[in-house]
């Protein structure tokens, strides 16, 4: 397999294809990468979204088809009110977790952002293409999103330029092209132990190609006083989710829906959020609790072995 490593999106990119695929469909793949990055991002002062959240409670903006389609896939799932919202910005501009500045905002401030964070306040033409946001002091984040449409988009490049086998790793993101180089054309695909360093797993999940994402409270978060604040918010508190989850992994044929659902089942928790997948048809989860217990949907459990000995199957 032919693999290189890139930086992007706030994380450690791995792009790896199997011959006779070669170094530039990998380089095409990192090409597609930054460009969606330069137009989606909300990290840095430009790009199409950040020209939308300039102009909040001003005018609408015009974007590109691509912006478009992602913020209106964004606002429609977000307007389910299960736990996914991408006009989420104000909150994680406040708390800055996993960025510089990051601190423990004072609850007023909190509350004052809570007034910017509704989906409904996005307001969207299909005809112009263009993206308003009703209040001055909104902001859109497609950060819960954008990983996934991503590694789709280098899917399809990378099927129209003729890869027959490869992996798309967006760091939390996997997705699979075509059939493995083992005698059953499986993949075998770990799942990170949320207590160690990434790529050591706690089981091994055996998969045809398929997107494999995991959301997790890891990787970015805060620590004051001994309390941990992750990067998930519940935008009903304005906090981090308070449950006993440590991960989420789905397993789907679109990343974009493995993005999209990791929340979902994230903010649910296990109780609500298992049965709440079972019921998505070509989805299936994997929960690991702060307490060392895995749970699995019924679509994977046999195609899936736990490989640490201090976590256990419920």
């Amino acid at each position: 397999m032919i693999q290189k490593q890139y930086y992007g999106l706030g994380t450690a990119i791995t792009l790896s294809v199997n011959e006779p695929a070669t170094t530039a469909d990998l380089d095409a793949g990192n090409e597609l990468i930054k460009h969606y990055e330069d137009i989606l991002t909300v990290n840095r002062p430009v790009s199409e979204v950040m020209s939308i959240n300039h102009a909040a409670g001003h005018k609408a903006i015009q974007v590109s088809d691509i912006t478009y389609q992602l913020i209106k896939r964004a606002v429609e799932v977000s307007q389910w009110q299960l736990g996914f919202n991408t006009a989420i910005g104000p909150l994680v501009k406040l708390w800055k977790i996993g960025f510089d500045g990051a601190n423990l905002p004072a609850d007023e401030d909190i509350k004052k952002r809570l007034q910017l964070i509704d989906p409904t306040d996005i307001k969207l033409d299909d005809d112009s293409h263009s993206v308003f946001l009703t209040k001055a002091g909104m902001e859109i984040d497609l950060g819960a999103i954008a990983k996934g449409y991503i590694a789709d988009a280098i899917k399809d490049l990378w099927v129209s330029r003729g890869v027959q086998s490869g992996i798309v790793d967006l760091g939390g993101n996997i997705l699979l092209v075509g059939d493995s180089t083992r005698p059953n054309g499986l993949w075998r695909i770990g799942i990170q132990n949320p207590l160690q360093q990434r790529h050591v797993a706690l089981g091994v999940l055996t998969t045809p190609a398929k997107s494999v994402v995991t959301s997790g409270i890891y990787e970015r978060y805060l620590v004051i006083n001994g309390h941990n604040y992750h990067h998930m918010f519940d935008s009903k508190t304005g906090y981090p989710i308070q449950n006993d989850l440590e991960s989420v992994t789905i397993v789907s044929d679109l990343s974009i829906d493995g993005d999209i659902w990791t929340t979902e089942a994230f903010y649910q928790d296990i109780d609500k959020g298992m049965p709440l997948i079972e019921k998505q048809p070509g989805l299936d989860a994997i929960f690991v609790t702060r307490d060392f217990k895995v749970a699995i949907t019924s679509g994977i459990k046999d195609s899936f072995v736990l490989t640490d000995s201090d976590y256990h199957i419920i």
